[in-house]
């Protein structure tokens, strides 16, 4: 029972719920950035490269036909597809800007706030005794 209790004292903490939070929002932005970046971006590419699918692009190695799709190439033999690659490469490149972008935010957001004075330290002992004895010193 003791070892349950200390799990869930671990998996309760702060850090970690955040930690999950922030992994199940990145993985949904994951697909926004892939959605983008298929469905958007690379049709746009593929259609400046030669007007096909991009992410169909491949070089056989077993023999295949150039007329093949990625999965028909595939199942037929080995291929090199350099345009999956390319695509995961421009996703990885947005996900990253857009990830840099958020931290530059944040890092701004926290230079602009105040910095709290420090706690003025104690006075030491000795100097207040010398007060004591100059202010009653002053007295008539």
């Amino acid at each position: 029972m003791s070892m349950l209790k200390e799990f869930k004292s671990f998996a309760i903490k702060g850090n970690v719920v955040d930690l999950a939070i922030g992994i199940i929002i990145g993985a949904a932005f994951g697909k926004i950035v892939e959605s983008l970046v298929q469905d958007v971006i690379m049709p746009l590419v593929g259609r400046v490269v030669g007007g096909l699918d991009f992410s169909n692009y491949f070089i056989p190695l077993n023999g295949q036909s150039m007329a093949l799709t990625l999965v028909e190439a595939k199942k037929a033999g080995a291929v090199l597809a350099y345009g999956s690659f390319l695509t995961i490469v421009i996703n990885f490149v947005i996900l990253a800007f857009i990830i840099f972008q958020m931290v530059r935010l944040v890092n701004r957001a926290r230079r602009n706030e105040p910095v709290p004075a420090p706690a003025p330290e104690p006075t030491k002992e000795e100097v207040v005794l010398l007060r004591e004895i100059r202010d009653s010193l002053r007295q008539p």
